[in-house]
């Protein structure tokens, strides 16, 4: 029986910055980053001929936990804050030198209606309010 599943990433995106340099300022490497103007690679469906390219839009840095099986979204997101909350200054350095946007996205796979708690807690709440950041969720349900 499948379990649900969380995944917490946040994300540092805008126009146009060196990759290299934010991996640098934060000393954190990222689990994944692209740039703008890149290629979506998108996967192979036999069923489907694709005619056009699709370019990314943004630049964008991200750290994730993951997919994870979950009963509290704050797990995913402590796992962040743990990493991140030390890193403050680099980060408003970051978004004033490279003029980005910060957002910590939210992912949860619903199976067999098990929902996960869903309450962001203060400790969240603040460093988002402190870096100004967003905060999006996605929600899948599967029966």
């Amino acid at each position: 029986m499948d379990k649900t599943s969380v995944m917490a990433y946040f994300s540092i995106f805008g126009d146009d910055f060196p990759l290299d340099k934010v991996t640098q300022i934060l000393n954190i490497e990222p689990t994944r980053s692209y740039k703008k103007g890149e290629v979506i690679v998108r996967p192979k469906n036999d069923n489907v001929i694709i005619t056009t390219t699709i370019y990314r839009k943004e630049t964008d840095w991200e750290l994730s936990t993951g997919y994870q099986e979950s009963t509290d979204i704050n797990d995913q997101l402590y796992l962040l804050l743990d990493t991140l909350e030390n890193k403050v200054s680099e980060l408003i350095r970051i978004k004033d030198e490279y003029k980005v946007s910060f957002t910590f996205m939210i992912v949860i796979n619903i199976e067999n209606n098990e929902t996960p708690a869903m309450c962001l807690e203060q400790r969240f709440i603040s460093f988002v309010h402190t870096i100004n950041a967003g905060v999006d969720f996605d929600l899948y349900i599967f029966s």
